[in-house]
């Protein structure tokens, strides 16, 4: 199918590694001109030399603990460089836990980091779209939109949050050919699932390899998602012909989700 995104610009944010990457990689592999954007120069430039190298790709440097820098960096690059069609929101979860015990502190981190920073980049964004005549804003959140997730008290106030803000932004965008969706990643191989693998094993006193098998039940698929295959809807939901699918979250979860 051709998605129709050729040539294309698109900022991809915690892009070093797991869905991130692979999404740079699934759009790149579209002929999109990929930014990646992280806080560590050397892993964007390893990744940056995984991309196809016909095509105008670039990295910026800052830190999503930072919500001002961040802003500040993209449109400088934006000014120097283009604007872009297409932004991939994505950066780590926050911490796990039970909501009771998590810190003041908890919560204000993982609302800069997600709220304050899928804002100020929209923000920096949205003005070329307007121009452009054509948008997309894809934000990597959790099933947990749908059904919070034990043990991930702060992840699923936030990701709330996240999905929340996205509607209302779609609602506002829609006039001007700009979508703004969510993709739900079940329990897909990265590194956080990993973390998360080795506290529930923890806590149930049970080894890690029997966690995961555990796990592994919990979804009709029995297994785990490749980070390429969430990366695969991502590319879709940027293309052409998703253009009248606005608002709305999409689970790619094998069918872990029991909601509709």
């Amino acid at each position: 199918m051709d998605l129709k995104i050729n040539n294309k610009n698109a900022l991809v944010c915690g892009s070093t590694q797991g869905i991130g990457k692979a999404t740079a990689i699934a759009l790149a592999n579209e002929g999109v001109n990929v930014t990646l954007v992280a806080r560590d120069r050397e892993k964007l430039k390893a990744v940056l030399d995984e991309l196809p190298q016909h095509r105008n790709h670039s990295y910026i440097v800052a830190d999503f603990n930072n919500p001002r820098e961040l802003q500040e960096q993209v449109i400088k690059f934006i000014e120097k460089n283009h604007g872009f069609h297409i932004l991939v929101n994505n950066t780590g979860g926050p911490r796990s836990g039970d909501i009771l015990t998590a810190s003041l502190e908890e919560f204000d981190k993982a609302f800069t980091m997600h709220i304050k920073c899928n804002h100020v980049l929209a923000q920096a964004t949205i003005p070329f779209m307007k121009q452009e005549g054509f948008g997309r804003i894809i934000n990597i959140i959790s099933t947990s939109v749908k059904e919070p997730i034990p043990g991930l008290g702060v992840s699923n106030t936030i990701r709330g949050a996240v999905g929340n803000w996205s509607k209302t932004l779609a609602g506002e965008l829609g006039a001007y050919g700009i979508t703004v969706n969510n993709i739900l990643p079940g329990f897909t191989e990265t590194e956080r699932l990993n973390d998360i693998i080795k506290i529930k094993a923890n806590n149930e006193d049970t080894t890690v390899e029997s966690m995961t098998e555990t796990m592994k039940n919990y979804t009709p698929a029995k297994r785990f998602a490749k980070p390429e295959e969430t990366a695969s809807a991502v590319a879709f939901l940027a293309s052409e012909a998703a253009a009248y699918i606005n608002g709305i979250n999409i689970p790619v979860d094998g069918g872990r989700t029991k909601s509709l």
